[in-house]
């Protein structure tokens, strides 16, 4: 009979790791440097896998075959779960049938950290507010640990760190659906809308796994919440219980928020033993769009509830920069700028960083769609951009929405760039943002990213002027 105890992942376990990615890798790693048994499994064509396969050799990990894996399941104490593999995925049921418990490689982290995670999640902003929450508590003198869908795998980053330290972990809700006892002793809830719906049948099963972020937080426990976004009133109004000391942040001022946005200034309502007052104001921020206004103030709180001083809040919030492929200026020639915004993968976020310019814009958007409606997104396009070059395998569908910009379409970011500088002139801003997944031309978002700054620069330097 299959051993169902809890595993402790260490040299009493045997343990299937699911999935060959970045976090399935650093999970072998880990698990491995622990002394336990692990086998990994991946369903990808043998030939695609080579790389990884010989990364698991080096660990001692066998990559098994289809065939092989029945025999492991019989000899396993759990299973760790890779964020792209769905719960419903054939060798994940065969598993649960075998009553091998079956964990997110978030919650193998959490039971081997020592020290106090801050935890992000949210449809759009969980990256920027992860990295910022990790730059305010640096700037109070805090050792910190920044991971999770932001550089390396929390696995990595929480074994690492110290009973002292914090860790801030940006989570999905991929990671959140098979987490069990994983608790952040401070959770963010940026907002929810529409994204992943090709992989949930609906927005109330996406948000159900984005709500588990908080289900095991209790006293001591603090949640930050938007007071702005539906999601957020909804919450307050009672649709789940909040187990902890709750938070509230509003772009929109609204009474009764514990950080909020006034007369151009990012405030704090104080905590009766730190003075309410002013943080600072929004154009001392190197983040452009109310988007990241609202990142800002989420990340502030949270900052401050894990006891950083005010002061260091304000100095890190002057001091903070853009991350790649998030509103990332890349080039300015010829009075053209532009701006690599490909981690913009769902609709919404494309509408915010429209709102972040007052320029004509030549927009890059298109790939590959999610299931989401495009209706709000052309709609703000029509409105707010002169030019759209459209590409990947939503372009079409997204053209025929589009009503008063020029439209033009490219089979690859080359030619997409190319059409660019043939639309753009001194003045506008030629704005790659997606609104969709990149897996139909590009292995991720962020070689979408690299693909568009690198013809940038050989575009523009092949007409000898210089990227600033």
């Amino acid at each position: 009979m299959t051993n169902t105890r809890s595993s402790m992942f260490d040299a009493t376990d045997s343990v299937i790791v699911i999935g060959v990615g970045r976090s399935g890798l650093a999970t072998a790693e880990v698990l491995r440097a622990r002394g336990a048994s692990v086998v990994a499994f991946d369903d990808k064509p043998p030939e695609k896998l080579n790389k990884e396969r010989d990364i698991l050799a080096k660990l001692g990990v066998p990559l098994l075959a289809s065939g092989e894996l029945a025999k492991a399941i019989g000899a396993a104490t759990g299973a760790v779960l890779s964020p792209g593999v769905p719960l419903n995925h054939p060798a994940v049921l065969a598993i649960s049938r075998a009553g091998v418990p079956v964990y997110s490689e978030i919650e193998v982290a959490y039971r081997l950290c020592d020290a106090p995670i801050i935890a992000v999640t949210g449809s759009k902003g969980k990256s920027t507010t992860t990295a910022l929450i990790g730059h305010l508590l640096r700037a109070d003198g805090r050792k910190v640990h920044v991971g999770g869908n932001i550089g390396d795998p929390l696995i990595k980053k929480t074994v690492a760190a110290g009973h002292d330290d914090w860790v801030v972990a940006e989570v999905s809700s991929f990671q959140l659906e098979s987490i069990r006892e994983f608790r952040p002793r401070i959770s963010v809830l940026l907002n929810l809308s529409p994204d992943h719906l090709d992989r949930y049948p609906s927005m109330e099963e996406y948000g159900e796994a984005k709500y588990r972020i908080f289900a095991n937080q209790g006293d001591g426990d603090v949640f930050v919440g938007n007071m702005d976004d539906e999601t957020g009133a909804r919450l307050r109004a009672g649709v789940r219980t909040i187990p902890c000391k709750r938070l509230w942040f509003s772009l929109s001022g609204q009474k009764g928020a514990d950080a909020f946005y006034r007369d151009g200034v990012l405030h704090w309502r104080g905590d009766g033993v730190r003075p309410d007052g002013e943080l600072v104001a929004a154009n001392e921020l190197h983040l452009r769009g109310a988007h990241n206004v609202e990142n800002a103030l989420a990340a502030s709180l949270a900052a401050l509830a894990a006891g950083a001083s005010v002061k260091a809040v304000r100095d890190g919030l002057r001091s903070f920069l853009p991350l790649p492929h998030r509103l990332q200026p890349i080039a300015n020639a010829d009075g053209i700028s532009w701006i690599d915004d490909s981690k913009a993968t769902n609709p919404d976020a494309v509408v915010k960083a429209l709102e972040a310019f007052t320029e004509p814009i030549v927009l890059i958007a298109g790939g590959k769609p999610k299931n989401t409606e495009f209706g709000t997104m052309c709609s703000a396009i029509s409105k707010r951009v002169k030019a759209a070059v459209l590409i990947g395998e939503s372009a079409q569908l997204i053209g025929r929405a589009l009503r008063g910009p020029l439209v033009a379409y490219a089979k690859s970011m080359d030619e997409a760039v190319e059409a660019a500088f043939g639309l753009a002139k001194s003045g506008d801003v030629v704005l790659l943002s997606p609104g969709c997944a990149s897996f139909d031309m590009f292995d991720s978002a962020e070689q979408r990213g690299e693909k568009f700054a690198a013809a940038v620069k050989a575009r523009v330097e092949g007409n000898g002027v210089h990227a600033g």
